[in-house]
């Protein structure tokens, strides 16, 4: 069995770290992917094995395992061994291999081209190609492996956020309508059960994953399931006391503002932050911090009165 050197295939140090990892992989997937090379026979090889080296290096078990081979492997060269003399039996893996899961850059890079892995994989690390495709459980059971699970990272606005939306795709010339719920979060995943790869011997379909990112909003802040904005409040109301229209995501409430508020202080408007995930139903809390308007453009017999008022003062 030939031994694949998983860094020289990414062009990675030994010492690379996973974010240049996952880097390497990223700039040789979109350069190697077989739709960006047609005609090239070699190009589905090539984006096989640079899988193959992502899955194991961006892994922390699976890399030390694989250091530890290479380790031997090296001695065993330097000692003039020859490939078909290295004793790999103790590589093997035990059966009940692990799931499949990559990353990819961008939407175009899920679907066409890839899949399976290479025997040298299959043997350090067990359950991929084997058995017809199945993993073996703790009691010897048969288990399905899954092909590879997708994750693509998508944007909505906090107004998608708070009362849920829905993002089209394409795949294979099907239309695909994902339906995203109210209350996600930046880093919440909603996952499209299998319309991720497809694995060799007509096993499961892997997943694909689809990952939230919020957008910046350019009233609300948000913290968890609380929203935080500024008030204007002009100097009479704070004076004096009164209501202000307070912006929601719901459209707007009264906030009763007190006699004499002072700039900057902080009003508590429940339920009126973003819907609980899991929980629609809950809401968490709206904080309105005050935000003083003074009055511009005064009149001569204005500024007298606020001299006046200043000097009884």
């Amino acid at each position: 069995m030939e031994y694949k050197d998983y860094y020289k295939i990414l062009g990675v140090d030994r010492n690379a770290s996973e974010k240049e990892v996952r880097k390497a992989y990223r700039k040789l997937a979109r350069k190697c992917h077989p739709d960006v090379n047609p005609g090239d026979e070699g190009a589905e090889e090539r984006f096989k094995e640079i899988n193959e080296a992502h899955e194991v290096l961006s892994d922390s078990e699976k890399r030390k395992k694989y250091d530890q081979l290479g380790a031997r492997w090296r001695r065993w060269q330097r000692a003039g061994g020859e490939t078909s003399g290295f004793d790999w039996t103790q590589w093997y893996a035990q059966p009940g291999g692990a799931r499949v899961h990559v990353e990819y850059a961008d939407l175009s890079d899920l679907f066409g081209g890839g899949g399976g892995f290479s025997d040298f994989f299959s043997a350090i690390f067990g359950g991929m190609g084997q058995r017809g495709g199945a993993t073996w459980g703790a009691r010897g059971q048969p288990r399905e492996v899954h092909g590879q699970d997708y994750e693509q990272e998508v944007e909505v606005t906090l107004e998608e956020a708070f009362s849920g939306t829905t993002r089209v795709l394409q795949k294979d010339g099907r239309r695909l309508e994902v339906k995203i719920p109210a209350g996600v979060d930046s880093g919440s995943k909603v996952r499209m059960r299998g319309e991720g790869g497809e694995r060799f011997g007509g096993a499961v379909k892997g997943d694909l994953y689809l990952k939230v990112k919020v957008l910046r909003h350019r009233t609300f802040e948000r913290k968890g399931n609380d929203l935080s904005s500024e008030v204007p409040v002009d100097l009479y109301t704070a004076i004096l006391g009164g209501e202000v229209r307070v912006p929601t995501l719901k459209g707007g409430a009264m906030l009763k503002i007190p006699p004499e508020t002072q700039s900057g202080k902080t009003f508590r408007l429940r339920n009126q932050g973003m819907p609980h995930l899991k929980d629609p139903q809950k809401r968490g809390d709206l904080y309105a911090k005050v935000r003083l308007k003074v009055p511009q453009n005064l009149t001569e017999d204005e500024k007298k009165l606020f001299g006046q008022l200043a000097s009884m003062r």
